[in-house]
Protein backbone atom coordinates (compact mmCIF):
# COMPACT_ATOMS: atom_id res chain seq x y z
CA UNK A 1 0.00 0.00 0.00
CA UNK A 2 1.21 3.70 -0.26
CA UNK A 3 0.41 5.32 2.25
CA UNK A 4 0.09 9.27 3.02
CA UNK A 5 -0.20 11.44 5.44
CA UNK A 6 -1.12 14.87 5.46
CA UNK A 7 -0.63 16.51 8.39
CA UNK A 8 -1.46 20.47 9.73
CA UNK A 9 -0.53 22.26 13.05
CA UNK A 10 -3.69 24.16 13.13
CA UNK A 11 -6.20 24.17 16.17
CA UNK A 12 -7.57 21.12 15.49
CA UNK A 13 -11.18 19.67 15.22
CA UNK A 14 -12.94 19.07 18.22
CA UNK A 15 -13.46 15.67 19.05
CA UNK A 16 -17.06 15.04 18.72
CA UNK A 17 -16.77 15.95 14.63
CA UNK A 18 -13.69 14.31 13.36
CA UNK A 19 -16.20 11.14 12.78
CA UNK A 20 -18.39 13.31 10.47
CA UNK A 21 -15.69 15.61 8.38
CA UNK A 22 -15.99 12.83 5.84
CA UNK A 23 -19.69 13.46 5.10
CA UNK A 24 -20.78 15.38 2.52
CA UNK A 25 -21.50 19.25 3.11
CA UNK A 26 -20.70 18.93 6.88
CA UNK A 27 -19.19 21.73 8.63
CA UNK A 28 -17.41 21.07 11.84
CA UNK A 29 -17.76 24.89 12.24
CA UNK A 30 -21.15 26.32 11.89
CA UNK A 31 -20.29 30.03 11.85
CA UNK A 32 -18.90 28.90 8.21
CA UNK A 33 -20.98 29.03 5.32
CA UNK A 34 -20.88 28.45 1.72
CA UNK A 35 -20.64 32.62 1.68
CA UNK A 36 -17.64 32.96 4.24
CA UNK A 37 -15.70 29.76 2.68
CA UNK A 38 -16.49 26.32 1.64
CA UNK A 39 -19.19 23.89 0.50
CA UNK A 40 -18.12 20.68 3.12
CA UNK A 41 -17.22 18.33 0.00
CA UNK A 42 -13.43 18.93 0.51
CA UNK A 43 -13.09 15.61 2.72
CA UNK A 44 -15.70 13.83 1.59
CA UNK A 45 -14.54 13.94 -2.01
CA UNK A 46 -10.90 12.75 -1.06
CA UNK A 47 -12.85 9.77 0.44
CA UNK A 48 -14.61 8.85 -2.06
CA UNK A 49 -11.43 9.03 -4.60
CA UNK A 50 -9.17 6.71 -2.16
CA UNK A 51 -12.46 4.07 -2.06
CA UNK A 52 -12.28 3.98 -5.85
CA UNK A 53 -9.17 3.28 -5.93
CA UNK A 54 -9.16 0.68 -3.45
CA UNK A 55 -8.24 2.77 -0.77
CA UNK A 56 -9.39 4.72 2.44
CA UNK A 57 -9.05 7.72 4.15
CA UNK A 58 -9.04 8.48 7.93
CA UNK A 59 -9.35 11.55 10.32
CA UNK A 60 -7.10 12.00 13.67
CA UNK A 61 -7.21 15.56 15.42
CA UNK A 62 -6.37 17.20 18.41
CA UNK A 63 -6.28 20.50 19.99
CA UNK A 64 -2.47 19.96 20.58
CA UNK A 65 -0.86 18.95 17.25
CA UNK A 66 -3.73 19.79 14.81
CA UNK A 67 -5.22 17.64 12.41
CA UNK A 68 -3.66 14.53 10.32
CA UNK A 69 -5.46 12.89 7.27
CA UNK A 70 -4.25 9.57 6.31
CA UNK A 71 -4.75 7.88 3.08
CA UNK A 72 -3.88 4.25 2.05
CA UNK A 73 -4.09 3.10 -1.23
CA UNK A 74 -3.07 -0.09 -3.38
CA UNK A 75 -0.03 -0.24 -5.28
CA UNK A 76 -1.37 -2.91 -7.33
CA UNK A 77 -4.84 -2.72 -9.90
CA UNK A 78 -7.92 -4.47 -8.44
CA UNK A 79 -9.54 -6.41 -10.98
Amino acid sequence: NLLIDIQDHGPGIPAEHVEHVTEPFYRADPARSRSTGGVGLGLYLCKRVAEVHGGHLSVESSAKTGTCVHVSLPLTEKV
